[in-house]
């Protein structure tokens, strides 16, 4: 097991310095210059010069990759080109938002899909498994960026229910987290109903019915735990896609999280804070699908073997 994890770790390590490596060049082949945008078009061509030199953008890219690489080894991401301010304190202020969108969203997505799953499994080819499905699919087919407004016409707009946008309580999670939830919650009823379907034909199911165990009990204690194998490693990796289609999310509901100063920051050109938040999502991504990996090989012994 040992091995395994060592291995998994090292891999990791491999792909976050590839991430870090391609964000630092995508970043720096964006069109635009953040100076123009910092000083305008009726600055000299001297100001110019000077402002860039200061910020220690007309050094070549090999030097500058060189003075990232050095500061992410002492956790120092650098200041804004912009405000001035130290990065960390930027992504300090904005990652607790995001972290709470999150997480109610995941919370959404287990409400939705766990119900929904077992409903499907248990009710195959049935109209309540047609119903479950249907969800399903119309959650993965309505993105992020059209679902959002459709709720907050919904519940803001005609009902009144909850904030069109903003921060200001738990009412103003609900849409946010409904609208993130929603997309992984269909992902998961699918996966959930799949695996069910596989173990319900299993032998030591059909022994615990014949022992005349209740029909919860054979699905919660030994139907579902054996099924969730498969569910576990989805929802790694679904957590990559919900940082990122937090971005969305927060633009629309003017959510004051990491996505939000990701946009910002694109906006402004301000290259090191927009490097930090995709690195701080993309290694979030890799970290989480890592371990994923460790607890799936000590839950299934034939991974960490093989």
């Amino acid at each position: 097991m040992l091995n395994y994890i060592l291995s998994r770790i090292a891999s990791a390590c491999i792909v976050i310095f590839g991430v870090v490596l391609i964000v630092f060049m995508l970043i720096h082949m964006v069109p635009g210059d953040p100076v123009e945008v910092m000083l305008g078009e009726s600055a000299t061509a001297i100001d110019r010069e000077a402002l860039r030199h200061s910020l220690g953008l007309d050094q070549p890219l090999w030097q500058q990759f060189y003075q990232f690489l050095q500061g992410l080894s002492h956790f120092d991401l650098g200041h804004s080109l912009h405000s001035k301010q130290a990065i960390s304190e930027l992504i300090a202020a904005r990652i607790g938002p995001t972290v709470e969108l999150a997480l109610a969203s995941l919370l959404v997505a287990f409400l939705i899909a766990f119900p929904l799953g077992i409903l499907a499994a248990l009710k195959k080819d049935r109209l309540g498994d047609a119903a479950a499905m249907s969800f399903s699919l119309l959650g993965v087919s309505i993105p992020n960026f059209l679902m959002g407004p459709l709720l907050i016409l919904l519940f803001s707009v005609l009902l009144g229910w909850f904030p069109v946008s903003g921060k200001s309580g738990l009412d103003s999670l609900v849409l946010p987290a409904l609208t993130l939830g929603t997309a992984l919650a269909a992902v998961l009823s699918r996966m959930i109903r799949a695996s069910l379907l596989e173990v319900l034909n299993e032998d030591y199911i059909r022994t615990a019915k014949a022992k005349g165990l209740s029909r919860v009990r054979i699905i919660g204690l030994h139907a579902l735990r054996n099924a969730m194998l498969p569910v576990i490693t989805l929802i790694g990796l679904q957590i990559g896609a919900l940082l990122a289609g937090a971005v969305i999310t927060e633009i629309v509901f003017s959510w004051p999280g990491l996505g939000q100063l990701t946009i910002e920051s694109i906006q402004k050109r301000d290259y090191p804070v927009v490097q930090a938040c995709i690195l701080l999502i993309s290694t979030t991504y890799v970290v989480v699908n890592t371990l994923t990996d460790i607890v799936y090989g000590l839950l299934d012994p034939r991974i960490r073997l093989g």
